[in-house]
């Protein structure tokens, strides 16, 4: 359950911009709704966001414009196109009508302060203009950095719209009075763009940590019959099978743990599943299992021995696998295979919950898995540690800081 923030005396009216809002199921959905709740026990609330298109639990006939009211929030929703996430080209579409009809209309609505996202992956751009114009702080809360992540994925190349891009984001960076990320490497990325270190703030997703007396969790034995299968020692990768991770390195590894009894699993999907797939070819300790239901996540945590963070050179601080959280909460070990300057490195190693691997080396990677499947008083150690680690980032807390910083940008 979430407990409510108020941490400031006056009301403060706040319009959040992005596409994608609940009904939506997108990451960036769940953390405005979760924004949103905390928000609106103190202050009011606008939400200025598109027709639900991401996988969303429900549709929303087209109109121009539908307002909804939830006490405190207003959900105002543009009538952009709403084609399937997995129809990349027309989700385009999705973007362009989204953004062609909200941002004239943010331009009259009343506000305090300006809070921006990432979806669609040019909004930073969107929400600097619209508080240049309206003449508001702009608070600029990053998920995901563009355009690295769009020419890391190679959904555009390196060349004259590139540019643009980057000259346009760094401009929205600079008119930025705080901008928000998701962890220290990220910071890093961003200070290098040029811009000034006190305006860049971390603040995590973190975990919902029960309270001590609350009951232990009940999994479902079927779930983790499904994943664990007949293997002695799992890693499990639970989440977005995107461009963000090194694949290959996993796959490469993978089949030099087989004598070992050693499976690595991914539960989900993403663009890159299929590739990932045709790599694992017939190995016969790689498998592919659907994402579960919400209600199974608990379940689906608990069947790994250890949980896989991925991000490959190069993309450290442009994504940020906010995942790892829930897996530490859940007393579970990490195997971070990415650069050691990345944020889930770090965590890692400074908290003693789990390993690192470089994402180049397969070989790393084959001694790490080996060390964990062969010492289970040092993974019991881990999974000790990685409770500790998750009380640290507590989503409270986190979610305190988060809003702390938007009521202190009416001011700065």
């Amino acid at each position: 359950m979430l407990r409510h923030v108020n941490l400031y005396n006056h009301s403060v009216r706040i319009l959040l911009l992005n596409l994608y809002y609940p009904p939506d199921t997108s990451a960036t959905a769940k953390l405005a709704a979760t924004v949103v709740a905390a928000l609106s026990a103190r202050h009011e609330v606008t939400i200025l966001c598109g027709r639900p298109s991401y996988d969303p639990t429900e549709r929303r006939p087209w109109r121009p414009w539908r307002t909804e009211q939830a006490g405190r929030v207003t959900i105002i929703r543009a009538g952009s196109t709403a084609f399937p996430r997995i129809q990349m080209k027309r989700r385009v579409l999705n973007y362009l009508t989204y953004v062609a009809l909200a941002a004239p209309r943010a331009l009259f609505l009343r506000c305090d302060v300006v809070l921006a996202m990432t979806d669609p992956p040019f909004e930073g751009i969107v929400g600097a203009f619209v508080a240049r114009m309206k003449g508001k702080p702009y608070v600029y809360n990053i998920r995901d950095l563009y355009p690295d992540m769009a020419l890391a994925g190679s959904l555009i190349g390196p060349g004259l719209l590139a540019r643009i891009w980057e000259w346009l984001h760094r401009w929205a960076l600079r008119n930025a009075t705080r901008v928000i990320v998701l962890g220290e490497d990220m910071r890093e990325r961003i200070i290098a763009k040029g811009i000034s270190p006190e305006r860049v703030v971390v603040a995590r997703d973190g975990a919902e940590i029960p309270p001590s007396d609350a009951p232990p969790e009940e999994f479902d034995p079927e779930v983790i019959r499904t994943i664990r299968g007949d293997f002695h020692f799992v890693l499990l990768h639970a989440g977005n099978l995107g461009f963000s991770g090194a694949w290959n390195t996993l796959i490469a590894a993978a089949r030099k743990l087989e004598s070992a009894g050693i499976g690595l699993v991914f539960v989900g999907d993403g663009a890159q599943k299929g590739q990932i797939e045709a790599s694992a070819g017939a190995a016969k300790n790689v498998r592919f299992l659907p994402f579960f239901p919400a209600s199974k996540i608990p379940s689906v945590l608990a069947a790994g021995d250890a949980h896989v963070i991925t991000v490959k050179r190069g993309l450290e601080g442009v994504v940020v696998p906010s995942k790892l959280y829930e897996i530490l909460a859940a007393g579970r070990p990490i195997l971070v295979v990415a650069p050691q300057e990345a944020d889930s490195a770090w965590i890692a190693t400074q908290r003693g919950c789990g390993l690192v691997a470089d994402p180049d080396k397969p070989d790393e990677v084959v001694v790490a898995a080996r060390a964990l499947a062969g010492d289970a008083e040092r993974v019991k150690r881990m999974s000790e540690a990685a409770r500790a680690a998750a009380r640290e980032y507590d989503r409270f807390h986190e979610l305190s800081r988060f809003i702390e910083i938007i009521e202190e940008a009416r001011t700065a």
